[in-house]
């Protein structure tokens, strides 16, 4: 499936994100956005996600307590599901997405989902209070990075700026490039900031910051539990 409609109507989130993001669409960078979105749509263009803010559907504020930020979209067909680094029920595991499961078995013992059948839907994630938001928010087929700079980095910016204001002790995993612009936005006196490179095998293992090997889920597993007790 890919995105129909240019009408954020279309795109339910929680309730607690409804003013930060009817505020963007409301203003001038967001209609511009929405116009360049129908423009494309209206030429043919196929763009995934079909739901953009699914992210901030399944994972209300109040429940948010890890935020992984990624990039953009997958762009392969049938691959995005709204949620960052995520893929849809039956899509094999992308590289990225192999790289992730392969840290966080090294890092906290966990096995990968089962197999033969694909595991790779982080569903169960964002209902647990994981926020998986890309910095970016559609992608057309086949063109990664295609929709960069069109304004949903200014709608990303303020979800993680509110999530930020939150109450709610938060840590925040920035992977790559377009995710670390974005640490200035969170209030590091009361939040756990981790920063690595992007997953993909481009950059994984790459210095300054590889991503194999940060250490990132067992670092915000035992932060987020000492917060708890605060």
């Amino acid at each position: 499936m890919c995105l129909q409609s240019a009408d954020p109507t279309d795109w339910p989130v929680a309730a607690d994100w409804q003013s930060t993001v009817d505020h963007f669409f409301q203003g001038t960078k967001g209609q511009d956005l929405l116009a360049f979105l129908k423009r494309r749509i209206d030429q043919g263009a196929v763009i995934f996600p079909p739901q953009p803010l699914r992210a901030l559907q399944l994972t209300p504020l109040h429940t948010v307590h890890t935020v992984i930020l990624g990039q953009d979209p997958y762009h392969g067909r049938g691959q995005a599901e709204g949620l960052a680094f995520s893929v849809a029920p039956g899509q094999p595991l992308p590289p990225s997405l192999r790289n992730i499961f392969k840290e966080r078995q090294r890092d906290l013992g966990q096995a990968w989902p089962a197999m033969p059948v694909p595991g790779g839907s982080l569903v169960a994630w964002a209902q647990q209070g994981t926020l998986l938001l890309n910095s970016c928010l559609t992608v057309e087929e086949g063109q990664a990075n295609s929709h960069q700079g069109k304004g949903w980095e200014l709608l990303t910016d303020a979800v993680i700026a509110q999530a930020s204001a939150s109450s709610r002790p938060t840590a925040f995993m920035l992977w790559g490039a377009a995710a670390h612009k974005k640490r200035s936005l969170i209030d590091e006196s009361r939040h756990l900031v981790l920063t690595a490179n992007h997953p993909s095998p481009l950059s994984a293992l790459r210095s300054p910051e590889p991503f194999i090997g940060c250490g990132h889920f067992s670092s915000a597993q035992k932060w987020c539990k000492n917060a708890g007790k605060r």
